[in-house]
Order: structure tokens, then C-alpha cells, then sequence
């Protein structure tokens, strides 16, 4: 193979990946701004309930339970 054929080929290869790239990229910032939506709807149920201080309350209630 001479290295005409070789250099074509290569070029040829990487021509190839270089559109996945920029695709990776876009579904890297869709996953994140999926994350961050489903961040915001937690934080806004969380702020809405008492559920998480009550979580807290009885964590720290059965951990002193146990030193005292």
C-alpha cells in the first residue's frame, strides 16, 4: 500500500468521525439540561413539603438516640 492510499484512507476515517463530535456534544447538553429540569422539579417539591427537615429531624433524632 503506498502511502498516498494510506493517507487517503486516513483521511477518509477521520472525515467520518468528526460529525459524531459535534452529535456527542448536543446529546452531552441534553442529558445536562434533562438533569438540571428534573433538579428544579425536586427542589421545588422539596421547598413545597416538610418531608426533608422531617427526614432530618428523625436522622438526627435516632443518632443521638444511640450516643445518649
Amino acid at each position: 500500500m503506498t502511502t498516498l492510499k494510506l493517507l487517503l484512507l486516513l483521511n477518509a476515517w477521520l472525515h467520518r468521525l468528526q460529525p459524531q463530535r459535534g452529535q456527542a456534544t448536543a446529546e452531552y447538553a441534553l442529558v445536562l439540561m434533562g438533569a438540571a429540569a428534573i433538579a428544579m422539579l425536586l427542589v421545588s417539591w422539596v421547598t413545597g413539603t416538610n418531608r426533608i427537615s422531617n427526614l432530618l429531624d428523625a436522622v438526627f433524632r435516632h443518632i443521638t438516640g444511640l450516643i445518649g
